[in-house]
């Protein structure tokens, strides 16, 4: 099997997929935002679970891209709440056209998204269905979480990771779950390939947290410590806040409160209060831990480890990019 292979077809059979043509203002947002570069890993995950059990993943094509065209459905609308004027380092819907457009376009990709899933055997569809809305609508609860999270002067570390894992890591296990769905794995097989993309995928962004404030500017492809200058509750900063005592809890509160500042006086200030209160090392063992976690899951799916060779060496390749 050859993942450049899978890679090629998967993007293919996106470029060819015929959103909608008019009117033109409605879907031209649509083919805009699936152009833009992307790692397409949840679509890849769809097809590399239907691998572990079944070679003709060919099959599995269009419900796999049903998950890419929800995520970029959910990264269309968290761009407006977000205001976010750039996503891939390309103008936002909502910038190159308007708010409006880009709501009426997001919506269209959710039911687009439906359309896919209809791809897959009759047989399996209401299983798919009802998992995927649950899938969905805990993205939605983990993105109102992470709005609330922002009003709130504190927040607890149990709270982000029940918020990450509802908002990023659900539809990384709904995406291995459905490969699995769709060649035919039994229930504790699919409970455990979703346990398997959720633990994955709260590692995942607990990485973020840390490669945002300690990541290769040039590798990361973002400015490093933007978390810090938007005060962002990431794990790093909940732990520092519930770790300092003294004279650096004064001090973190005091860059917290500042309205006008340096950033890169600031970000400097916060790391260093963070490397007294062992924040890095804190954070690396977490993201151990739930790496650790996936990987166990891995291995009590039943199958041979062959099956599962290439399934493991993709995700550790991922867990230990820098970008």
């Amino acid at each position: 099997m050859n993942i450049e292979e899978i890679k090629s077809q998967l993007a293919q059979e996106i470029a060819s997929y015929d959103f909608g043509r008019n009117p033109e203002e409605l879907y031209e947002p649509i083919r805009y935002l699936m152009k833009l570069s992307g790692k397409r890993l949840r679509p890849l995950l769809t097809l590399l679970g239907y691998t572990l059990y079944k070679d003709d993943w060919q099959k599995a094509l269009k419900p796999a891209i049903a998950v890419e065209v929800f995520h970029n459905f959910t990264l269309m609308h968290d761009d407006i709440m977000d205001k976010a004027p750039l996503r891939r380092g390309q103008p936002t819907v909502h910038e190159k056209w308007n708010g409006n457009i880009a709501i009426l376009s997001g919506d269209v990709m959710l039911v687009k998204a439906y359309d896919l899933l209809l791809h897959a055997p009759a047989q399996y569809l209401p299983l798919i269905i009802k998992s995927f809305n649950q899938c969905a609508a805990e993205v939605c609860e983990g993105q109102q979480l992470d709005m609330n999270f922002e009003l709130r002067s504190s927040v607890l570390e149990a709270e982000y990771l029940e918020m990450i894992r509802l908002k990023t890591a659900v539809l990384l296990g709904f995406a291995l779950e459905l490969g699995g769905i769709l060649a035919g794995a039994e229930a504790a097989s699919l409970a455990l390939l979703r346990s398997f993309g959720q633990n994955i995928g709260i590692g995942f962004q607990l990485k973020d947290d840390y490669l945002d404030v300690y990541g290769d500017a040039a590798k990361f492809g973002k400015q490093v410590g933007g978390d810090i200058i938007a005060n962002k509750k990431t794990y790093l900063l909940i732990e520092a806040l519930e770790r300092a005592e003294g004279v650096l809890k004064e001090e973190l509160h005091h860059w917290i409160s500042l309205e006008e500042f340096d950033k890169v006086e600031k970000v400097a200030a916060v790391k260093r209060i963070y490397t007294q209160l062992d924040i890095p090392a804190l954070c690396q063992q977490k993201i151990h831990q739930y790496f650790a976690q996936g990987f166990t899951d891995l291995d009590n799916l039943p199958l041979d480890e062959g099956k599962k060779l290439f399934l493991r060496n993709f995700t550790a390749q991922i867990i230990h990019r820098e970008k």
